[in-house]
């Protein structure tokens, strides 16, 4: 768990904006309450007819109230950001951010719900009980294991879109910069070797869909060396992440990395060194991806020889941001009433990278600020 450096003025200036603005989030009337009639259509006695045809009719409801474009954002402060397990409390700010940045780039009207436990099941059940007042649940900083069993059987029992962020946000654009990075260094992604460090929801879930694409060498590494099959101490996930993984013989990660072309890191700061680095092959692609401290510095990265680095932070180039896929999935899938598909998510990888038509070593990411983005992820929906 990594602590905030509140000396530094990003995060003062942080505290003071959200003190002032005492939270991020209004609700905002789309009709008018300007007149005695106005009350009567959109109250009482009015609002009876809706109601008593909703009730007959409940598939109806996306026609007369907002679950036709709400999503609820859904977490128990078990994994937020790089900060580990700190409650609802603590996730809420994230939850609320969450909200706003689904309302600017989709027009989606986003609740924040934090829940006061930490079990899966009580969360499942918790879900299932307000789902109906929502067209999509987006499940966000619920940590590994859980986050796996907790969307699974989410999926299950409710017909609306649920996704998981952490997971399938990160592996959409760690997939959509790869594509990119790749065709600068003119490598071919199918044919690279990728050494994968962090197996919790983001790793597995960019193992996953990295496998689906392209199905390149994936060496993953955990805490404890390269996973194999032959390990005894793995969970299911793991498991399933161990036959994704090539055992090539290495057991560390300074084995493992020799004569890779592309790191990937979901896991903590300062993990991977400049000597490392300098064993990689020609030209090698570094996605260092540790909130709020990467595996390793772009600088010292691009000092070692990196053709392309990527982190997870706005005051670096190619920031991985998972901005730029769930407000597209949710809008294309909340339109189209679809689920939210890996078939999908390859898509909008694709869709990603194309806006950027020409990939330098700083740009193979499009801008959170390219209005462009959301509304070509959604289009991926309506193709299908």
């Amino acid at each position: 768990m990594c602590t905030i450096d509140t000396s530094m003025n990003i995060y003062e200036e942080a505290l003071r904006a959200h003190k002032k603005a005492r939270g991020k989030l209004a609700i905002v009337s789309k009709v008018p309450l300007k007149s005695r009639h106005d009350l009567s259509i959109y109250y009482s006695p009015g609002v009876a007819a809706v109601s008593e045809r909703l009730a007959k009719h409940p598939s109806e409801t996306p026609l007369y109230t907002n679950t036709h474009n709400s999503v609820a954002v859904v977490s128990d402060g078990t994994s937020v950001l790089g900060l580990g397990n700190i409650g609802p409390e603590g996730a809420l700010p994230v939850m609320e951010g969450k909200a706003i940045l689904f309302k600017h780039y989709a027009g989606i009207d986003a609740i924040p719900i934090v829940l006061n436990t930490q079990d899966p099941d009580a969360i499942i059940e918790t879900v299932v009980a307000i789902a109906p007042s929502f067209g999509g649940i987006n499940l966000e900083d619920i940590a590994a294991p859980q986050c796996f069993y907790i969307e699974d059987e989410l999926k299950k029992r409710l017909s609306i879109p649920i996704m998981h962020d952490d997971q399938h946000g990160t592996a959409v654009v760690v997939l959509a910069g790869l594509i990119n990075a790749t065709r600068y260094v003119k490598k071919d992604l199918s044919a690279c070797k990728v050494v994968l460090v962090g197996a919790g929801a983001a790793g597995i879930a960019i193992a996953k869909l990295l496998t689906q694409y392209a199905q390149p060498t994936i060496v993953a590494v955990d805490s404890k060396g390269v996973i194999t099959t032959s390990r005894s101490d793995l969970t299911p996930e793991k498991q399933m992440l161990a036959q994704l993984s090539k055992n090539d013989g290495s057991t560390s990660l300074e084995q493992a990395i020799k004569g890779s072309d592309i790191f990937i890191g979901v896991s903590r700061s300062g993990l991977l060194t400049e000597a490392m680095v300098r064993t990689m092959a020609e030209n090698p692609i570094i996605f260092a991806l540790a909130n709020p401290e990467p595996e390793i510095l772009p600088t010292v990265a691009k000092a070692a020889g990196a053709a392309v680095v990527a982190t997870g932070r706005s005051d670096y180039p190619n920031q991985v941001n998972n901005v730029l896929a769930f407000p597209g999935l949710f809008r294309g899938a909340l339109d189209t009433h679809s689920a939210i598909t890996d078939a999908h998510k390859m898509a909008a990888a694709e869709a990603l990278a194309a806006l950027v038509t020409h990939p330098t070593a700083d740009a193979i990411i499009p801008s959170p600020f390219d209005r462009h983005v959301a509304d070509n992820v959604a289009a991926v929906f309506k193709k299908r």
